[in-house]
């Protein structure tokens, strides 16, 4: 019987370095970690933020993933042991899991197969407990809030306008829509409230975003978490909470690292969702990786119509540099779910699907290509179930249609699987390349999610609900016009419908609401039917977690 990703995992923690031999891989020294026990740390960016950003970047992205998640995070972390393995350092950087999706739909989130990092429970559960500062610092954020209404409310600040939410790393759909402050006055203003999930939280976005502790503190002041009777904003800063909220990240921001099953260094740092913020890593942890190693292997989330774009419109604006090279991971199973198999069918051989899904493939591509302008590979991350004939289709196909492919064995081969992914990544490295942005800053709101929806998801334009409309207008009166946009869609469609597989044509995107991240610099742009709480699937993956009386944790993943 096939062994588990924590089985794998688990065995391989016995083995590992120690961390101090793994920063050393990296040219880190003893006195720049901040240990959390025999096999992780953090690391002291103060001692680094001088260092130049020389390293080459590689972006990993991805189709439009199934529900059952394809493999990115596998491809990015056997990428990096490959190019180790080929004489290339490398550090590896990746977004820290939601206990949302572990819990919920997906289970672990650290990689799979032989290409994982570890200590693989550890980055699945509490970690070093970021997540649990982030809630903390959003949390104190709407007592302070709160409180300042129940003391006088000298800001004038208006409780139906309130659009500071509490947060729960968790999936919990029950908290979505709450009336909270009851059972008298000395218990606060009643009022209806909501919560989100910690990833979504703006705390969250600021902290990948911000390139130093006073950059987040100056980040976190400017987030906008109400509005006055007279429709003005209030911030964080108006209500003094900054410094507190600073305070409680002051660790947190610190980056994260651990190590490959191979023992290679990885930073796992900051986690937003992609689907409903922007979707990438620390830009602390990126800069880390440019300033260390040779090349840095970091990924988007979900599909490269969310993940990539906003990584390229976000955070490579934020950072000021650009990917040398992005690899799009496509799997045999998405294909065929993109070609309308249905999740129970798609371990079964099925060529025709296939032809049907090449199409989304094939966008996501021109898109990489042709809108940002970025040189491409293609790696068919290779499952169990995938049979010879279909991994050659695949291929040939891809081929035949003039698009870079390689196949990557690295769930089952770790490093030795993907030596072939490096090489051609290594060579798309030294290709000169000039990446463009899907839209300039300039001009309006709404001219700038256009753009987006028309030559990354290919539809006809874009539709604003009458309220939507009205709060562009407010947004652009207050100033916030030249902000770029963070895009909250279905990661499971180009459309804002995640019914509609494949390459859709014919369509429209419908945006009901729009808001500012103040903090954070970007507007956000809600469509279709996204929720900033997802609520737990039919059987959680929660049900088939356990520990044994010896305190081992089976059943992750």
């Amino acid at each position: 019987m096939a062994k588990s990703d924590i089985e794998i995992a688990q065995e391989a923690e016995e083995h590992s370095l120690p961390i101090a031999e793994v920063a050393k891989k990296i040219g880190l020294t003893e006195d720049q970690l901040i240990p959390y026990g025999y096999d992780k740390a953090k690391i002291d960016i103060n001692a680094l933020k001088d260092k130049p950003a020389k390293g080459k970047l590689i972006l990993v992205t991805a189709i439009n993933p199934t529900p059952a998640g394809e493999g990115k995070t596998t491809t990015s972390v056997g990428l990096a042991d490959s190019l180790w393995a080929i004489g290339k350092p490398t550090t590896l950087c990746l977004r820290e899991p939601s206990l949302g999706p572990v819990f919920g739909v997906k289970g672990g989130a650290a990689g799979g197969g032989m290409a994982q990092v570890i200590p693989m429970e550890d980055i699945n559960l509490h970690f070093t407990g970021d997540f649990h500062a982030i809630g903390a610092a959003n949390n104190l954020c709407a007592a302070m809030l709160d409180n300042h209404i129940k003391q006088g409310n000298a800001l004038g600040i208006d409780p139906r306008r309130i659009v500071w939410k509490r947060v729960v790393d968790m999936n919990d759909r029950q908290l979505r829509n709450v009336v909270d402050g009851l059972g008298g006055v000395a218990d606060g203003m009643p009022r209806q409230d909501g919560f989100d999930i910690t990833v979504a939280s703006e705390v969250m976005a600021c902290f990948c975003l911000a390139t130093d502790l006073m950059d987040l503190k100056a980040r976190l002041s400017r987030m906008v978490i109400a509005y006055t009777y007279d429709r003005k904003p209030v911030t964080v800063a108006d209500i003094h909470a900054e410094g507190a909220m600073t305070a409680l990240l002051k660790d947190a921001i610190k980056p994260n690292l651990v190590q490959t099953l191979e023992g290679n260094p990885a930073i796992v740092h900051g986690g937003p969702f992609a689907n409903i913020a922007h979707g990438c890593n620390s830009v602390q942890a990126t800069l880390t990786g440019l300033r260390q190693t040779e090349y840095t292997v970091t990924e988007a989330g979900f599909g490269a119509d969310l993940g990539a774009e906003k990584f390229v419109d976000i955070k490579c604006r934020a950072l000021g540099v650009q990917p040398s090279a992005v690899v799009l991971v496509a799997t045999v199973r998405a294909l065929k779910y993109n070609g309308g198999v249905p999740k129970a069918e798609l371990t079964n051989e099925n060529l025709d699907a296939l032809e049907k899904g090449i199409p989304n493939l094939l966008r996501h591509v021109s898109n990489i290509k042709n809108v940002w302008g970025l040189p491409v590979v293609v790696a068919i991350n290779a499952f169990p179930t995938d049979t010879e004939a279909e991994l050659k289709f695949v291929e040939d196909k891809c081929k035949e249609l003039g698009v870079n492919v390689v196949l990557s064995e690295v769930w089952a081969k770790g490093s030795k699987g993907g030596k072939a992914l490096a090489e051609e990544v290594v060579r798309l490295c030294e290709q000169p390349s000039e990446m463009h942005y899907t839209y300039e800053l300039e001009g309006s709101i709404a001219d700038k999610i256009n753009a987006i929806a028309t030559k990354i998801y290919h539809a006809d334009g874009v539709d604003f609900t009458p309220s939507a409309s009205k709060q562009l207008k407010q947004l652009e009166d207050l100033g916030y016009g030249n902000l770029p946009i963070c895009m909250a869609k279905t990661q499971y469609s180009f459309t804002d419908d995640q019914h509609k597989l494949g390459a859709p044509e014919g369509f429209r995107i419908t945006v009901r609401n729009v808001k500012v991240s103040a903090g954070a610099g970007f507007i956000v742009a809600l469509t279709g039917d996204i929720m900033t709480m997802p609520g737990l699937p039919k059987v959680p993956a929660a049900e088939k977690i356990d520990v044994t009386p010896e305190g081992k944790i089976v059943g992750l993943f």
